[in-house]
């Protein structure tokens, strides 16, 4: 288990935004750092469609996810040539049965993050240490409107740049793929997953805007409609790994990610 010191980089940042939110009791205390010349509409749009919940499990919470996951998922191999190229150095597997204390957690996540039920595979994504996931967004053919991900074991930061909405129309476009299956369903089918289930359309962060987030460890994301459809989103790599100019140490970092029905 990792224990925070006092002196430790995410405390530190958490500090400075609890000392703003004191300074100005009008502003709440957020993660997201807005980089860029945002749109006024897009910027409230985001705030409402991006957020981070702190503290969602605790840290006994966290070592029951985690023990239940490590003994299949430890005897899986980094990988570092993902079909589609916008992951590097992970391991994934999908869960659809969970122990019942861990059960309580995930309907915690669908009564927080979700209007109605979730798919029942839960996917586990676990990143190495010099992992990355690169820019990209998610299929919607297969997935609906909103992700949520619970971060094990490190904190990271995840930047979402937006993309030419005029010239990236995913709905349309006919290229999406399926859902990357669970094990039984993979090995009945025989088939790899579409390499059009993660797109990587261009978003340049010159003369653009974008978001930096900070996810704590223990922390739940909500990803939904304009930040889910319009924004790019990764993993920043370890030595990329900043938020507000201080240093985020990136380790391994196990997420934990529910995703609604199309």
């Amino acid at each position: 288990m990792i224990i925070l010191c006092r002196c430790s980089p995410i405390r530190q940042i958490l500090r400075r935004c609890h000392r703003q939110a004191v300074e100005n009791s009008s502003n709440k205390a957020n993660l997201t750092a807005y980089l860029g010349k945002w749109p006024e509409k897009e910027q409230q749009e985001f705030r409402q469609h991006m957020r981070i919940i702190t503290d969602f499990i605790s840290e006994t919470e966290e070592q029951q996810l985690h023990e239940e996951i490590e003994p299949y998922i430890s005897r899986l191999r980094y990988e570092f040539d993902h079909w589609d190229d916008a992951i590097h150095g992970f391991r994934e597997t999908e869960r659809k049965k969970w122990f019942p204390q861990n059960r309580e957690i995930l309907e915690r996540v669908r009564q927080v993050a979700f209007d109605g039920a979730i798919m029942p595979y839960v996917h586990i994504l676990d990143l190495a240490p010099d992992g990355v996931i690169k820019a990209h967004v998610d299929s919607t053919r297969y997935c609906g409107t909103t992700i949520s991900g619970i971060s094990l074991l490190s904190d990271s930061v995840m930047r979402l740049v937006r993309t030419d909405a005029q010239r990236y129309q995913q709905k349309s476009s006919g290229t999406a793929a399926t859902e990357p299956e669970s094990e039984s369903e993979s090995e009945s089918k025989g088939s790899e997953p579409d390499a059009a289930y993660r797109h990587q359309p261009k978003a340049s962060l010159e003369n653009n805007f974008y978001a930096d987030l900070l996810l704590p460890r223990r922390s739940l994301y909500i990803m939904s409609h304009t930040a889910r459809y319009n924004f790019t989103h990764e993993i920043l790599a370890k030595e990329q790994s900043e938020f507000q100019g201080t240093l985020v140490p990136k380790t391994r970092r196990i997420s934990i990610i529910c995703r609604n029905e199309p």
